[in-house]
């Protein structure tokens, strides 16, 4: 199967939900003649939203994997979803392309997704196409659109064709580059394009550039290769125009990829081996290099693992080297895929993509190959809900249920609290975990109740503090006693933390550990022996169990360091038990009297909406205890508001938004930070968990 990677053409079809991504996609394929049906979304039986809850909602859910041939070149396209809260998939989808293809639709303009789109591309080293779709709708304000596009993106953006006419009396389009067509109608004059579209290709290659000032055109053949440059490089965002429903523009599109899409040559990839960055070289005879950027498990219990190769061939039934794993990963089938169809192939090469069938060891993000490639940035997911099957006796289905879904969706996250025996399933809004219960229910026959999305808060000191804690038992047989003395320590995010500041602090340094998933320090700088050096891994526990426990309200504990630095033992009745038990009733205690405090994540918030809804939308963040950071005019009429507020007062923004809006509004919120809770509001939540414990 391996092509001539010259010929090879990866692209992530991005955008605001509606603006007519899958249904340009299935015209691709049908132009292309990739497929002989003819699907419609509206119709429940579009090629790339083939799932149930896509059929059920008419919008994508998961990214899906088709390609077609055009003009001597294939072209590998992943249709993303266009939900902000399911950007997990669009994330993971443009590592494994060049270029993204960004669909906006020409009455609603630009919206929150559309934004994020083109700023996960541009993080993925991506060229960006933008498409104007759905130019047959009414009251489309073309120039409006197009300036919109300019103050949001750059005057990077430049259109390669122009409507003839628009909405009802849209006909064609016409080529700004090629000035040899008909032009009646057109909406703008390609000539008045040219110009500045011609400046925007050849500013990559400065003797071209100079040639021209001097009144030599660039040839036909020129163009096409700088312009690949040019998107490469940013100084070109393409603009392009088409109409699916009235299929104007689509063929146009499809040549148009041809020359601007940009081949796998045209991004250098970079990983690390053996601690050092290595640029990946392309090439079928270099050493693997490859990447799977999504996982799906089909209602039949196939796991497929989607793979971009970058360097060298792969082949099936090989066994090969990964980083993410102890021992050689074995590769047995290999899959090319079109949508939810498969047929098998004996390799790929770079610049491919291909699905290997059943790899329990294959997970989203594992690199295959002595270079390891750069983990995908998923976003933290931030909202959660506490999962139990409504049926008793269904424990173990439900758990395992949830373990597919988290290992299709990077953005699902699934932990196990020791203390209620909870499932805590954490997604990235209401709406993501209704999609998953959806899914649940209908691939794993397994309905769930949940509660009250909880907000992640947590515990930590802002003073230092000193005490210890002697546990004595006698009751008859074997005693139990240990004492241990500690210092705490507030540890604010950003401190770095290395051996050499810390021996500067603690010169009597003996071993220090690092928890980074609570920025949680403990030193050991006992010296004397005072507690014996078999019994500190106990003493380690001790600390660690109580960070998972809490101290004020039962929340994880982080932003903390604890010295230990003395202690007593005795001859018989000393052991671990009773080590672990003094650690952490010492911690507690210490705890309790370092000026203890509640921590709430604070998150990034993108609200798009009608501009004369601007005061309203400022009103209610200001009741959210939220403040707004800044606004831009995102055209249409509308006005994307950046704020920031506590995630446990907009965990169900989605229903004011609505009902504040009209329906018109839409937003996306990112994890930004945990910051301390107001005294009051902590009080009110402190006083929550111990009622919780009273009733328990």
């Amino acid at each position: 199967m391996a092509r001539n990677i010259a010929d090879l053409r990866n692209l992530a079809v991005c955008g605001h939900s509606s603006a007519g991504k899958t249904s340009l996609v299935d015209h691709l394929l049908i132009k292309s003649g990739a497929v002989s049906a003819k699907p419609s979304v509206d119709a429940g039986n579009s090629i790339c939203d083939f799932d149930e809850e896509e059929k059920h909602h008419k919008h994508s859910v998961e990214s899906t994997v088709v390609n077609y041939d055009h003009s001597g070149k294939h072209f590998n396209v992943i249709d993303t979803p266009g939900y902000p809260d399911l950007v997990g998939q669009m994330i993971g989808s443009l590592r494994a392309v060049e270029t993204a293809l960004i669909a906006v639709d020409a009455h609603a303009g630009i919206k929150v997704n559309t934004r994020r789109a083109w700023n996960e591309a541009g993080k993925a080293g991506c060229g960006r196409i933008l498409v104007l779709t759905k130019l047959d709708a009414d009251n489309i304000d073309f120039t409006g659109l197009i300036d919109s596009l300019k103050e949001v993106f750059g005057d990077s953006c430049v259109l390669l064709n122009v409507p003839l006419g628009i909405s009802s009396s849209l006909k064609g389009v016409a080529s700004t580059l090629r000035l040899d067509g008909s032009a009646d109608g057109a909406v703008v004059d390609p000539k008045e394009i040219n110009e500045a579209l011609v400046e925007s290709i050849i500013e990559v290659d400065e003797a071209v550039m100079e040639r021209y000032f001097e009144g030599e055109m660039p040839s036909e053949s020129e163009l096409r290769k700088l312009m690949v440059q040019a998107i490469a490089a940013g100084t070109l965002t393409p603009v392009v125009c088409i109409s699916t429903k009235q299929d104007i523009g689509v063929s146009e599109l499809m040549d148009i990829l041809v020359d601007a899409a940009l081949p796998p040559t045209a991004v250098p990839r970079t990983g690390t081996k053996d601690g050092d960055t290595v640029t990946l070289k392309p090439d079928p005879t270099a050493p693997l290099a490859a990447q799977v950027f999504k996982t799906r498990i089909d209602p039949f219990v196939q796991r497929l693992s989607f793979l971009r190769i970058y360097s060298g061939t792969l082949h099936k039934d090989s066994t090969l080297d990964s980083a993410c794993a102890r021992k050689g990963i074995k590769i047995g089938h290999l899959l090319s895929v079109q949508a939810s169809e498969t047929t098998p192939v004996d390799d790929a090469g770079p610049g491919e993509i291909v699905a290997v069938a059943k790899c329990e060891d294959l997970h989203t993000g594992t690199s295959l190959g002595e270079v390891h490639l750069p983990a995908i940035p998923f976003p933290t997911p931030m909202v959660g809900l506490a999962a139990a099957p409504k049926s008793r006796g269904d424990e173990a289905k439900l758990s395992g249920a949830l373990h597919k879904i988290t290992e299709e969706d990077s953005t699902i996250h699934l932990d196990h609290d020791p203390e209620t025996k909870e499932m805590v399933l954490t997604g990235m809004s209401e709406l993501h975990l209704m999609l998953i219960q959806e899914r649940l229910k209908r691939r794993d026959k397994v309905e769930i109740e949940t509660k009250q999305p909880k907000v992640p808060y947590r515990e930590t000191v802002q003073s230092q503090g000193e005490g210890s804690y002697r546990h004595k038992k006698q009751s008859g047989g074997a005693g139990q006693f240990a004492e241990v003395h500690i210092r705490v320590f507030p540890l604010p995010e950003g401190i770095e933390i290395d051996e050499y500041a810390v021996k500067a602090r603690f010169p009597h340094l003996k071993k220090k550990h690092y928890h980074k998933k609570n920025h949680f320090l403990w030193i050991d700088s006992v010296v004397g022996a005072s507690i014996p050096g078999n019994f500190m891994p106990a003493v380690e526990k001790g600390f660690l169990e109580r960070l998972r426990q809490g101290v004020v309200a039962g929340y994880p504990i982080q932003n903390v360091c604890v010295e230990v630095h003395f202690g007593k033992d005795h001859p018989v009745d000393s052991n671990e038990t009773a080590f672990k038990m003094a650690a952490s009733k010492a911690f507690a205690q210490v705890f309790k009297e370092s000026k203890p405090a509640l921590l709430e994540p604070v998150v990034n918030m993108h609200i798009t909406v009608p501009a004369d809804h601007v005061g309203d939308v400022s009103s209610d963040l200001a009741g959210r205890r939220g403040q707004m950071v800044g606004m831009e005019t995102s055209g249409g009429g509308l006005t994307t508001v950046e704020a920031k507020a506590p995630l446990a007062e907009v965990s169900t923004y989605a229903r004011t938004l609505s009902s504040m809006t009209g329906g018109q509004g839409s937003y996306a919120m990112e994890f930004s930070h945990y910051e301390v809770v107001p005294g009051n509001v902590q009080q009110e939540i402190i006083s929550k968990a111990k009622m919780k414990d009273d009733e328990d």
